[in-house]
């Protein structure tokens, strides 16, 4: 991701500055869940759901956490979906991390790392604005008092 910044230098003159953000680490602990109490609150009260609106928002089909409930999921006594989306995102957003540490935070706090994965997709999908702002010369407004003349008095 780049940020761009134009600064006025002069009259005729801008410098475009060029900002080139480096990957960064999660924006929130696992167990955070009251940076965002209403992200925490949708996943107590309706999981399965929040799963399949999490998983939307991040680009997938709603419905893929729904394979994690069937024999599949199960079989393998590893929750292979929501293991896949952690490992996506960690990806697609450029986290440093490991599959062995997914594994292991999936499987430790599932329903909190479900919690983190929707924090992260909802601050990484904030619009950026860029503000651009152009000088205008004012020209000077000089006041000029005229004389006030003398005049005598007439005898």
């Amino acid at each position: 991701m780049q940020a761009v910044s134009i600064q006025p230098v002069a009259l005729s003159q801008t410098v475009t500055t060029v900002t080139q953000l480096s990957p960064n680490d999660w924006s929130s602990g696992v167990c955070d869940c009251c940076d965002d109490m209403g992200t925490c609150c949708f996943g107590f009260w309706c999981f399965q759901c929040f799963q399949c609106a999490t998983t939307s928002d991040f680009g997938e089909c709603l419905c893929l956490p729904l394979l994690e409930c069937s024999w599949i999921g199960y079989n393998l006594n590893v929750p292979s979906v929501s293991l896949a989306m952690r490992a996506a995102l960690r990806e697609r957003y450029k986290i440093p991390g490991s599959i062995c540490n997914d594994c292991c935070t999936v499987c430790c706090c599932y329903c909190c790392t479900w919690c983190q994965m929707a924090r992260e997709i909802k601050k990484r999908k904030q619009p950026v604005s860029f503000v651009t702002a152009h000088m205008t010369p004012v020209p000077l407004v000089q006041t000029v008092q005229t004389p006030s003349y003398y005049q005598e008095p007439k005898y």
